[in-house]
């Protein structure tokens, strides 16, 4: 499991897998300067609820990885993180599968 660590230090964990797509997602919405919100769910073993950042390329951001070689990277999944981002709810934290019924939904090709 690894960390975002954002602004004064607050620590959230993410498996390893998760944390590297959400890396590459944030990082280019930040490259075009596109402050954004961020939101997932709190699974119930960690104390239930959700969360919502605001992320801004003025927050300290950091990416802090349990692993030392980094995952392959799935494209659909990226492409999901990034679609999310546009919407109301902002990017919208979701696993892997969830990706592709997203895009599914979305009427989005790269899912079809």
């Amino acid at each position: 499991m690894g960390y975002l660590i954002y602004g004064a230090g607050a620590e959230y964990e993410f498996d390893d897998r998760v944390l590297a797509h959400l890396k590459i997602a944030i990082v280019a919405k930040l490259r075009l300067q596109e402050s954004f919100l961020i939101n997932w769910t709190v699974p119930s073993g960690s104390g239930s609820g959700r969360i919502s950042l605001w992320i801004s390329a003025g927050i300290p951001l950091q990416f802090r990885f349990a692993g030392s070689k980094p995952p392959e990277l799935n494209r659909v999944w990226l492409d999901a993180l990034a679609r999310s981002s546009h919407g109301i709810r902002g990017m919208v934290v979701m696993g892997e599968e969830e990706a592709v019924e997203y895009l599914k939904a979305a009427g989005a090709p790269s899912a079809l």
